[in-house]
């Protein structure tokens, strides 16, 4: 089974056990907003322009409404948890777009639950995870408004975030890194080093794609 799919069959597992209405760490969604975001993702490419431009968001606000009016919160996972469109047809396209996709939206849903904890990864997904952050990290850095210098624990470093002024240094796993780079900075397991303030700033950015 490739990542891909792994992280996506994970997910779907946790959404069933946890209901509709659980949080999500993606603000104001809760897990059947999230599971309709996924569908909507892979299965109406119609509506995917809004997920990125913010003058096409309300169109695509309005799908995602009707795919949770038109299925229940069953259904909405089960499409979920098969690969649809391109995706379906391409698994070597599901697993480059989707690695990231699904273990960040796994990472979602189980760290807005009481008392999670940080998973053991497989050494091959957290390898993988680190390569992609370290493509990506200017881009998901670039509203930073301070310098940020990544240090994974066991190796690797990746700059990002303003050129000028002060720097922070955050130390982690690949995986936490990630995850602190799409904008989930409070709920990673990373270390911070560097003037409070601007300590500060970098957690309250909004990071991300």
């Amino acid at each position: 089974m490739t990542h891909a799919r792994g992280e996506r069959a994970a997910l779907c597992d946790l959404l069933d056990t946890l209901g509709p209405d659980a949080p999500t760490l993606c603000t104001g969604w809760s897990t059947r907003d999230l599971a309709a975001h996924l569908v909507l993702r892979e299965r109406r490419i119609d509506a995917n322009p809004g997920i990125a431009l913010k003058p096409l968001a309300g169109y695509t606000a309005s799908v995602q409404e009707g795919l949770k009016t038109k299925h229940s919160f069953s259904e909405l996972v089960g499409l979920v948890r098969r690969p649809g469109g391109v995706y379906g047809l391409l698994p070597p396209l599901d697993e480059a777009v989707n690695t990231l996709e699904y273990f960040v939206h796994h990472e979602d849903v189980r760290r807005a639950q009481p008392g999670w904890e940080p998973r053991e990864l497989p050494d091959e997904l957290e390898r993988l995870l680190w390569r992609r952050l370290e493509m990506g990290a200017r881009i998901m850095l670039r509203r930073s408004p301070v310098g940020v210098v990544l240090h994974r624990l066991g190796g690797g470093v990746a700059l990002g975030g303003a050129k000028e002024g002060p720097k922070v240094e955050v130390t982690g796993k690949g995986s936490e890194l990630l995850l602190f780079c799409f904008g989930r900075q409070e709920h990673t397991r990373v270390d911070l080093t560097g003037d409070a303030d601007a300590v500060a700033r970098l957690t309250r950015a909004p990071l991300g794609i």
